[in-house]
């Protein structure tokens, strides 16, 4: 099939905005709970809940406090800072101001920062921590457009509550009523695995109809009395679509700021959804079998997870799960499944993935396991998701099918194509990458190889400019190759090369934090880097039964022939990940470039 439709179930209005949900939840449900704040590590007695009501109060109080600064409709506002109840208000309350919101990651360098800040033209600009106002001061002289800097850590909301006190609300609510669907929302500069980002101007209607048209379709998700937690940054367009969906659906919603105890605000806060990536997930399976082997249980997990993915196989036969099937898949999910469960907090039943391929693999475990994994797909210029599979049709494997309003369709390289009120209205000040994005009959080029079924499930098969063409002329997907090698619970990355080269390698990085295990089951000093067991024949094994498992999967024109393990794991703060995790391969291949030409010159 080379292209697929649904039609809309929602049609935004011309008159709408993203800010009208929270204004209709106030009226209609006052004192549901829509966010609850969780003050650092104070624990569960802590909480404070935030009502509909409350919320639009407090929204309307910042926005005052932004009016009276002198922030205009239409004007740029940045804001930087982790994931956390002050994000989520800043973002409404810009938004009823009439202005644009300008996320900038709060990991983000000082030179990246800067960019975005004088590219997008922020007046003002929202920072967390006296870390960050230090970045923004340092780079201030070259920003002549940025006025103010207000720092969430020193009482930033307090300090523009009350400073708004001398504007009238209802200057507020006459700024929020002018802005309409075709106004611009947010500037969002994708991270980026190449190149300086680029500011992807997304309009209300972009993110509006995405959000108001996946609701209906996700409503085990999507609805009053569900809840999530909220760990990845919203800096990312995937995380802050969630956000807006919590606020459409009335749901309600916690911020995490900080992931090193994730388990524990999971097991706390027991959420009945959550939003992640592939890495994350991979991670929660590494470390459940990781702790099965050190238990001396290995034989136990690997036998559950072989029939919790036959199990979840199964549910896509005629029949489903014979008997003996099911009777063995109960005894795991005493023994196995249900902690697993509970390690996520124990209501949690479903979860969304995106920003990069999840693979069947670990899409069969999961749901075998009792927690289906809704993969998705969609990009920063597509507000951001396109397409998803859906409790009423899941295909694990593929990235489901277009979401009502969407279209997608195959070019003739294979590129997919994406069509909808979801597409965005071009670069901030780049109408030569604007042009290259969209066609002149407003089709937005993905850059991403992909496969339409006869049912319109959509598989994503690579990036275009990934694709590696050996010496040989074997066009190769390394995708493929580097899912399967990840599965394995002691590597963290994988990065395939072989570009006009003989054959396909590998770049290989060791899991830190299943290192020590490792180490102490192989007799080795806990204190061993991985820059010194590089060599280690037992750590090579591990890698090489990794490869050869991948290896199935493809051609022998495809396979791995040689890898090579690096000294140390990609990091955002080293430069070969992205702040949503994927991999900068031009960086990695630069840093590499040595590895690689040894790899070559056997």
């Amino acid at each position: 099939m080379r292209e697929f439709s649904v039609p809309p179930i929602v049609t935004v209005g011309d008159a709408a905005n993203l800010t009208d949900p929270v204004w209709d939840n106030a009226e209609v449900a006052p004192d549901a709970v829509q966010f609850v704040r969780i003050p650092g590590d104070a624990g569960p007695a802590a909480r404070v809940e935030v009502t509909c009501r409350q919320f639009r109060d407090e929204v309307v109080a910042v926005a005052r406090g932004l009016v009276a600064a002198g922030v205009s409709p239409g004007d740029r506002v940045a804001l930087m800072s982790r994931t956390r109840y002050e994000w989520t208000l800043f973002d409404y309350a810009i938004w009823a101001a009439g202005a644009v919101t300008v996320p900038i990651y709060e990991t983000s360098s000082a030179e990246q920062a800067a960019w975005i800040l004088g590219d997008s033209g922020a007046v003002a600009v929202v920072v967390e921590s006296t870390a960050h106002a230090t970045l923004v001061a340092g780079v201030r002289d070259r920003l002549p457009e940025l006025r103010e800097v207000w720092q969430i850590e020193l009482d930033a909301v307090d300090e523009l509550v009350a400073a708004g006190t001398s504007v009238d609300p209802a200057e507020v609510e006459a700024r929020r009523s002018m802005r309409t669907a075709d106004d611009v929302a947010t500037i969002i500069y994708t991270s980026g695995t190449t190149g300086r980002p680029k500011g992807c101007v997304l309009t209300h209607r972009n993110i509006y109809a995405d959000i108001a048209n996946a609701v209906p379709v996700l409503p085990n998700l999507f609805r009053e009395g569900a809840s999530t937690l909220l760990f990845l940054p919203l800096a990312h367009a995937f995380a802050r679509l969630i956000q807006v969906g919590v606020v459409q659906a009335r749901a309600t919603m916690a911020h995490c700021a900080d992931t090193s105890n994730l388990v524990g605000e999971l097991q706390d806060f027991k959420p009945t959804f959550v939003l992640s990536v592939p890495r994350v997930f991979e991670k929660v399976y590494n470390g459940a079998r990781q702790k099965a082997e050190a238990d001396g249980k290995g034989k136990i997990f690997d036998r559950a997870e072989k029939v919790a993915i036959a199990w979840s196989e199964a549910q896509e036969t005629p029949g489903g799960p014979g008997l003996a099937l099911r009777a063995q898949h109960a005894l795991f999910d005493r023994l196995v499944y249900g902690k697993l469960r509970a390690a996520m907090g124990g209501r949690c039943r479903d979860a969304i993935s995106g920003g990069a391929p999840l693979g069947a693999r670990l899409g069969h475990f999961f749901r075998g396991v009792g927690v289906t994994i809704c993969e998705g797909y969609g990009l920063t210029e597509t507000s951001p998701a396109a397409a998803a599979n859906l409790p009423t049709g899941t295909r694990i494997g593929t990235v489901g099918r277009p979401l009502p309003g969407v279209t997608v369709r195959i070019d003739d390289d294979g590129e997919v194509l994406i069509s909808g009120d979801i597409v965005f209205q071009g670069y901030w000040h780049n109408e030569a990458a604007t042009a290259e994005a969209l066609t002149t009959d407003g089709w937005f080029r993905t850059g991403d190889l992909g496969q339409l079924d006869e049912d319109g499930y959509l598989s994503i098969t690579g990036r275009k400019k990934e694709i590696i063409v050996t010496a040989g002329g074997k066009n190769v997907a390394p995708a493929v190759l580097e899912d399967q090698v990840r599965a394995h619970p002691l590597i963290s990355q994988c990065v395939v090369v072989g570009d006009r080269q003989p054959f396909i390698a590998a770049l290989v990085t060791v899991d830190e934090e299943a290192l020590p295990k490792w180490l102490a089951g192989h007799g080795r000093p806990e204190t061993t880097s991985v820059a010194e067991l590089r060599d280690d024949e037992a750590l090579r094994a591990e890698v090489q039964a990794a490869v050869d498992q991948a290896n199935l999967s493809v051609s022998k024109a495809e396979a791995i022939k040689v890898f090579r393990i690096l000294p140390q794991d990609f990091t955002e703060a080293t430069g070969e990940l992205t702040p949503s995790l994927k991999v900068k391969r031009q960086v990695v291949h630069k840093t590499y470039a040595t590895e690689i030409a040894e790899i070559y010159q056997r």
